[in-house]
This record gives C-alpha cells, sequence and structure tokens, in this order.
C-alpha cells in the first residue's frame, strides 16, 4: 500500500512536467539541458548584455546630434492699472554638432569595453562547462541512487529467501526460532531503507528534471566491469601548468586586474582637458501681434571648445585611489584562482588515479564477499554457520555492490572536473563518456520489491 501510494505521488509531481520522457542517454540529456536551464539561459542574456559595452564606448567617440525648439508666448502689462502693454510670441529652435576631438576617459573606456566583452565571453564559457559538470553530476547520482536500490532489492530477496529457509529449518527443528525473527528484523530494516532511497531517487530525479525541463525516464547505464580510461597525460605536471595557464577562472582574474587597470586610468584622465569641434545653426524670432517683421535670421556657429579641469575638491584624486585599491584586490583574486586551479587539478588527478584503484579493490572484494555468501549458506545448511552469520555475509556483498557503482560514478566525474581545471573539457568528452553506456534491458529497471508481504506469511 505505501509503494502504491508512493507511486501516485510520485506521478502528481510529474504532472507539471512535459508527457515526454527525456532521452535515455547523458549526450541527450545535455542537449536538452542547454535548451532548458535557467541558469545557463541567464549566463546567454549576460553575455548578450555585455556585447553592448563596446557601441557604448564607441557612442562617446562618434558625433552627437542634437536639435531643439520651442514656442514662447509673452504678454507684457503697465505697473499703472496694469494695463496690457503689448503681446508678443517668441520662437526657438537650435542644432548643434558634437564632435571630439579629445577625450583621453572615452578612449580608456574603450579599450576597457574590450576587455569586458572578452571576459564576458570567458564566463559564458565557463557557465557552459559548469552546465556540463551538472548534468553529469545528476545524471550519475540518478544512476548511483537506482544501483543502491538494485543492490537492497537483491539483498531484499536473499533475506526473503533465508527467513524461508529458516522456517524450515524451524519446523524441522534444527534451526531456533531466534533465526527467524533475525531474518524478519533485517526484512523490517530493508523495508524502512528502500523507503528513503526511493525518496533519495525521486529527489535526483527533480533536480535533473530543473535543468532539462523534462522529467527523466529510463536513462542509460554504466555497464558492470567495464574499464574506465585513465587521464591523458597521465603525470600531475602538465595539468597543473595547463590550469594555471588557461583555467578559466584564472583567465576572468586577470582580465577583471585589467578592466581595474583601465578604470584607474579612466579615473585619471578627469585631471585631463578635453577638446571637442561644436558646430551648430540656430534661429530666434520674436513677433509682435501688432508689428508685422519680414525675414527670420539665423545664426550659424562652428568652432573649438577647450576644457581644462582646474580643481574638484579632491574627488578625483579620490577616485583614483579608489581604483587602485580595487585593482590591488583583483591582483589578489587573480593569484588565489591560480592556486585555486592548481589545488583543484591536484585534487581531481588524485581523486581519478585513486578511484581506479578503488574500483579494482573493490571489485575484487565484491567477488570474495560472493564467496563468503556461498559458504556461510552452506556453513549454515550444514549446521556450522548461524543464520545472523549468513545475513552479514549478504549485507557486506550488496554494500560492496553499492561502493562499487558509487565510485566508479565519481571516478568519471573526476575526470571530467580535471579536464574543466584545465579548461579543455568540451562536448566531445561528454561524447567519450556517453560511448561507455548501453541501454538498459526492459527488466533490469528497480521493480518494487515483494518483501514488505514476504515478511507476514
Amino acid at each position: 500500500m505505501a509503494r502504491r501510494l508512493l507511486a501516485l505521488l510520485c506521478l502528481a509531481c510529474t504532472a507539471g512536467w512535459s508527457q515526454t520522457a527525456l532521452a535515455d542517454d547523458l549526450w541527450q540529456t545535455w542537449q536538452a539541458a542547454q535548451a532548458h536551464d535557467p541558469g545557463y539561459a541567464a549566463a546567454q542574456a549576460q553575455f548578450r548584455a555585455s556585447q553592448q559595452k563596446i557601441p557604448q564606448a564607441r557612442a562617446r567617440l562618434l558625433p552627437r546630434l542634437d536639435a531643439e525648439g520651442g514656442v514662447e508666448h509673452r504678454q507684457d502689462r503697465s505697473t499703472h492699472n496694469f494695463e496690457r502693454a503689448g503681446n508678443r510670441q517668441q520662437a526657438d529652435w537650435a542644432l548643434r554638432l558634437t564632435q571630439p576631438v579629445y577625450d583621453r576617459a572615452a578612449w580608456k573606456q574603450m579599450a576597457q569595453s574590450r576587455l569586458v566583452q572578452a571576459e564576458a565571453e570567458l564566463a559564458l564559457e565557463q557557465a557552459r562547462q559548469d552546465l556540463m559538470l551538472r548534468v553529469a553530476q545528476a545524471y550519475f547520482d540518478i544512476l548511483a541512487a537506482q544501483d543502491t536500490l538494485t543492490a537492497l532489492q537483491a539483498e531484499q530477496r536473499a533475506t526473503t529467501d533465508q527467513l524461508h529457509s529458516a522456517q524450515r529449518r524451524f519446523e524441522l527443528g534444527s534451526a531456533t526460532v531466534t533465526d527467524i525473527h533475525e531474518a524478519r528484523a533485517r526484512l523490517d530494516l530493508l523495508a524502512a531503507q528502500e523507503l528513503q532511497l526511493l525518496n533519495s531517487l525521486d529527489i535526483r530525479r527533480d533536480q535533473l528534471a530543473q535543468m532539462t525541463g523534462r522529467y527523466p525516464d529510463t536513462l542509460s547505464q554504466l555497464p558492470a566491469g567495464l574499464p574506465l580510461p585513465a587521464p591523458e597525460p597521465n603525470r600531475i605536471e602538465p595539468w597543473s601548468e595547463q590550469a594555471q595557464s588557461a583555467n578559466l577562472a584564472v583567465l576572468r582574474a586577470q582580465l577583471q586586474s585589467d578592466i581595474a587597470q583601465q578604470s584607474i586610468e579612466i579615473a585619471r584622465s578627469g585631471h585631463y582637458p578635453t577638446l571637442s569641434l561644436q558646430a551648430g545653426s540656430s534661429q530666434s524670432t520674436t513677433q509682435r501681434f501688432d508689428e508685422a517683421r519680414r525675414g527670420r535670421p539665423i545664426e550659424n556657429t562652428v568652432g573649438l571648445q577647450l576644457s581644462i579641469p582646474l580643481y574638484s575638491g579632491g574627488g578625483v584624486s579620490a577616485q583614483v585611489e579608489e581604483q587602485v585599491q580595487l585593482q590591488q584586490k583583483a591582483r589578489f583574486e587573480q593569484e588565489a584562482a591560480r592556486r585555486q586551479a592548481i589545488q583543484t587539478v591536484r585534487a581531481q588527478f588524485q581523486t581519478l588515479h585513486s578511484g581506479l584503484g578503488r574500483i579494482e579493490a573493490l571489485e575484487a572484494g565484491e567477488a570474495s564477499s560472493r564467496a563468503a555468501v556461498e559458504a556461510n549458506l552452506i556453513g549454515y545448511e550444514i549446521g556450522v554457520r548461524i543464520n545472523l552469520d549468513v545475513l552479514a555475509s549478504q549485507q557486506q556483498l550488496y554494500a560492496t555492490q553499492s561502493a562499487l557503482a558509487q565510485v566508479r560514478y565519481d571516478t568519471l566525474m573526476a575526470g571530467l572536473r580535471l579536464k574543466a581545471a584545465g579548461s579543455t573539457l568540451s562536448a566531445t568528452d561528454l561524447e567519450e563518456v556517453n560511448a561507455l553506456l548501453a541501454r538498459p534491458p526492459e527488466s533490469s529497471a528497480p521493480a518494487p520489491s515483494s518483501s514488505a508481504g514476504s515478511q507476514t506469511e
């Protein structure tokens, strides 16, 4: 009954998502995430916004044309009895053209805008690589939860068989009722763990659906016993050098330091004069109602305007000092990014190598645990082992299987993160990982366990 209610809850949770099941491999999941992930869409919008920095800076170097116009009606009255002395109407218009000839701040802002756009491109690529890692992590989290659930359900079936064996032996007088209680207690614990795993699996599916916009159905799995690739090159030194010179966070920090340097130059431009070419055409006409005038003079002007700052109350100097300190901050952040990149590379490289070694050890441990289960079953039948020994060996086997599945996914993620730390992660790497996956057979999907019903038999 609890399983049926849980299934109905899952259907209710997925009602808001598309009814089309998610494609069942990592590559198609990545393609869907590119189109639907809100975080990546926000990064793309930020990049498009940053592309407008150059046109904005260029506008300060190009001519500016302004047009003005106005109409005014004026009435004059005498101070004696407020008698109207006359009415007149004034119309004004002006057309002004301004072309900067020398504006140091505008040129420095133009140079800064190019750096801002370059930094925005790196930010977008960093967001793209981050999306790859998030998609792969969410995908493997689901597979790990499924593998753990599969191992637990296999342990449930084995424990149920052991319960039946203990019941038969108790009826024959060759076992005690303690054996039955131990098996039932273990089944109760496994049933509680199963509910927890089912909830964890639903949560992880929801996390992937947030990135893809569709609820995942059946996902391609990593075949058991498949060898995982080692890093190439298989030495830490090239990866460290790559991270120091090409890590996206390091490159962004370097550009941010350069942007801060341009901000210093822009602030210092407050001490420099500006020169601009100005040309204009204007007309101001006044017409009295009681006097007609002919001819409308138009005033045309052209010339250079020089503006020299003399004293600003110390504001410019304060702005320069502010930008100098911000530039120092950017330099320290650049050094921190470089050190973090090296540390990340070393950690992921060691995790990858350690994972490959742990896989070999756990595969050997799985074989040994399986042999131990068989030996304990035989020993229990002949009376040299007790029921608790059998249950413990079964628990050890399935715990080893779950740990083996988890470390394989962690090793794959370490390889992807290692490439991301060196800024070499690309869609090709996801394709290579996707090539390791295989479509699961229909019968391999985790099925509801019948152990809850068997406990009452």
